[in-house]
């Protein structure tokens, strides 16, 4: 999901009060092997945070489970029902209309003012993509799994603004392309180049399931992106369709 946009602000006060983790139940340690599905301890922060942004998503889902999900607590969530809210939301919407109702949530979330404060306290510089990065890998384990800061090449400059998902939660759990790359990758990508003024590049790998982020790096157009020619991956998504060479969310 997009959240870290929305939720980098928020964070920026937490974090002085301790990092909010989760852990994986994996007797490695590790997230489990492809084809396995990972499993993880979610506290009583992270199921808030899931049904926070499941109650802001829901209200777009049209579902008529509404009504069952608005009786739960915020702390009654778990990811897998977070997941089902976005796959209610991303049916019978073109993908631009999917990515504009990720935008609409996470502006929700947002207190007034808040994208120019961001733009205030971190302008473009190497200094505020190396600081956005190492926020990353504490606060966002919950939502993609364990991460690492990395280093990368921005406009020639090496700088550790870069983290690598070993296997993203989101992906891993949603089993869509479409959905990885129309409500998560874009919109995140967009709210932080566009919103929030610091440029924020995503690069899914479909084989494994990894990801990396490249704070401080533009990223490319739609129709250039390798990410949004992808096939569906058929062998775990539910609505796949294996004739067709491009994930039919990522077409027009």
């Amino acid at each position: 999901m997009a959240a870290i946009a929305s939720l980098q602000a928020i964070h920026l006060k937490l974090g002085r009060r301790g990092s909010i983790r989760c852990g994986i139940a994996e007797p490695s340690g590790e997230p489990a092997p492809i084809g396995q599905k990972t499993r993880y301890n979610d506290g009583l922060a992270e199921r808030v945070f899931m049904g926070l942004f499941a109650r802001k998503m829901d209200k777009f889902g049209g579902s008529k489970k509404k009504i069952e999900m608005k009786e739960k607590e915020f702390w009654e969530y778990d990811y897998e029902s977070f997941v089902a809210v976005s796959k209610r939301v991303m049916q019978g919407r073109s993908r631009t209309q999917q990515q504009e109702v990720v935008r609409e949530v996470l502006l929700s979330m947002l207190p007034p003012g808040a994208p120019e404060q961001f733009r205030k306290l971190f302008p473009p510089t190497k200094w505020a993509a190396e600081f956005n990065a190492a926020l990353t890998v504490p606060f966002f384990h919950w939502l993609v799994g364990p991460s690492q800061v990395i280093e990368v090449e921005v406009n020639g400059v090496k700088q550790r603004s870069g983290v690598r998902i070993k296997k993203c939660r989101y992906l891993e759990n949603s089993g869509c392309v479409g959905m990885c790359v129309n409500m998560c990758k874009i919109p995140t990508q967009d709210f932080f180049t566009n919103e929030f003024g610091l440029p924020l590049t995503m690069n899914p790998n479909f084989e494994d399931m990894s990801c990396e982020m490249i704070y401080g790096q533009v990223p490319p157009a739609f129709e250039e992106d390798p990410a949004t020619k992808q096939p569906c991956l058929a062998d775990i998504c539910s609505i796949a369709n294996p004739s067709s060479p491009i994930c039919p969310k990522l077409q027009p």
